[in-house]
């Protein structure tokens, strides 16, 4: 899994941040979260192909946050895209399509399908689930995660002692399925370890703290959390509906996260020392984002 932030910025981008973006590279897929403005320059400085995005996930409907979509999509449209797109949203979703559809010229001839979701299973894969969570926020908002659905280990010598044969069946069993030997039927839970966890991402787009996203990131291996104020600033945070970099480490915390990567910075700030810092006294696993960082999970 590869994570790639082509924008940490807030409302206002500045020389150094771009507004907000991430790309996932998991499963043999190319997923986007959020599309501010600029989104799609920063994709060519990343070196990530626009016509490899299969999914697009929109957090909310703020300008920094969408910005960047009729652009991609025209870009697209351009390069001669054939494949299907697929873009989620909350509860709105059909007043974004009109806009864009009925912006300037607009043509767009390669499938999109539009979802509007909620608090929900987003999609189910052998490989990976991804949820969405509706947050606090001043408009419909939600957050993400998308969790690698781990196989149990295989005990081999179990499957051995039970009478399969090395070979096909022992890949069957792993997957689920049941086999017979000479006339027995072998169940996969008798050959296969108790369930392991699998490696999970978790985005907050933008959200006040709330008990909704500490249950959604329980056990990230890496929580993307806003961090728009530093705690000085707390009443704007809470007057705007945003998170401080404190309030990032205690829902990291509290959701037993591994790892946390402040973004979303108000340009207030000349760099993000603070915000780091003050985190750090509460979650010391932290650290922050910046455009076109990329992290291997």
């Amino acid at each position: 899994m590869e994570i790639t932030f082509l924008g940490t910025s807030s409302a206002v981008h500045s020389y150094e941040r771009n507004h907000p973006s991430i790309v996932i590279k998991a499963f043999g897929e190319v997923m986007m979260f959020d599309c501010g403005e600029g989104t799609q320059r920063q994709l060519i400085y990343a070196k990530i192909s626009p016509m490899k995005i299969s999914k697009i996930f929109i957090t909310h409907y703020h300008g920094d946050h969408i910005l960047g979509l009729p652009g991609l999509l025209q870009s697209m449209n351009f390069r001669g895209r054939e494949k299907k797109l697929t873009i989620y949203g909350p509860k709105g979703l059909n007043k974004v399509i009109n806009a864009i559809y009925n912006l300037g010229f607009t043509k767009i001839d390669f499938p999109i399908e539009f979802i509007e979701i909620g608090s929900e299973i987003v999609e189910k894969t052998k490989e990976y689930i991804i949820k969405s969570q509706e947050v606090k926020h001043q408009v419909p908002s939600l957050a993400y995660s998308i969790e690698e659905l781990k196989k149990p280990r295989f005990l081999r010598e179990k499957a051995i002692e039970l009478g399969v044969p090395v070979g096909p069946d022992f890949g069957r069993l792993h997957n689920g399925e049941e086999v017979e030997i000479n006339g027995k039927i072998i169940k996969p839970e008798q050959v296969l370890g108790p369930p392991r966890k699998g490696r999970k991402i978790t985005y907050s787009g933008d959200s006040a703290p709330c008990e909704e996203m500490i249950e959604l990131a329980q056990d990230s291996t890496v929580l993307i959390h806003e961090s728009t104020y530093v705690n000085e600033d707390k009443d704007k945070a809470e007057e705007h509906f945003h998170s401080t970099s404190s309030d990032a480490a205690c829902i990291a915390k509290e959701s037993n996260s591994k790892r946390l990567i402040l973004t979303h910075f108000s340009t207030r700030y000349q760099n993000t020392d603070q915000l780091l810092n003050e985190a750090r006294k509460i979650f010391d696993k932290t650290e922050t984002a910046e455009d076109l960082k990329k992290i291997e999970l």
